[in-house]
C-alpha cells in the first residue's frame, strides 16, 4: 500500500489508479470493514489525526480531484462523507525519498510522464498534508540507508 505525501497531480495513469484503490482499502481498513492490513505503517498518519476515517476521506477525494480533471470516472460514492480534518504533518526528507521513489517508478512505465516530472524543483505534497523539517517517516519500511544520507539534503521546500 502506498498512500503518497506527493500531490496526486504528478501520478502517472497506473500510479493514480493505484492510490485509488489503496485509499480506498486504507479506508475499509479504518472503518473496521476489513481484517486486513491493519497494522500497514502508512495507516499510522491517518489514525494520529484522532478522526482517521475523516482524514482518509479527505485524502481520497483529492485522488477522486484529479481523476476528475483527467476525465476518468471513479465513483465518488464510495468515498465516505468527508469532514474537515487539519492537514497532516510530514517531513521534508519522508518527501525527497517519496519523490525519488515516484521518479524511479515512472521512468520505468511512462517515459513521457517521466520527462514532466523532472522539471518539477519543488513538488507539492497532497492537500491533506504540510510540509514539516525532518528525515523519512518512522513509519516507513522501505528506505535503503544509501537514499537516507542523501535525503538529509535541505534545498527542497524551504
Amino acid at each position: 500500500m502506498r498512500l503518497w505525501s506527493l500531490h496526486p497531480k504528478y501520478l502517472d495513469r497506473k500510479g493514480l489508479l493505484a492510490v485509488w484503490r489503496e485509499g480506498l482499502l486504507a479506508q475499509a481498513v479504518l472503518a473496521g470493514c476489513t481484517k486486513g492490513y491493519t497494522r500497514h505503517p502508512q495507516l499510522i498518519r491517518f489514525r494520529g489525526t484522532g478522526r482517521p476515517i475523516g482524514a482518509i476521506a479527505v485524502y481520497i477525494m483529492e485522488i477522486h480531484a484529479e481523476a476528475a480533471r483527467r476525465g476518468y470516472a471513479f465513483d465518488r460514492a464510495k468515498i465516505r462523507p468527508v469532514r474537515h480534518v487539519p492537514r497532516i504533518p510530514v517531513r521534508r526528507g519522508q518527501m525527497l525519498f517519496e519523490w525519488d521513489h515516484l521518479l524511479a517508478k515512472v521512468k520505468a512505465r511512462d517515459p513521457a510522464k517521466y520527462r514532466e516530472l523532472r522539471m518539477v524543483r519543488r513538488p507539492a505534497p497532497h492537500p491533506s498534508f504540510r510540509i514539516v523539517a525532518g528525515g523519512i517517516e518512522d513509519w516507513e519500511r522501505g528506505a535503503a540507508a544509501g537514499k537516507i544520507r542523501r535525503l538529509r539534503r535541505t534545498d527542497c521546500w524551504k
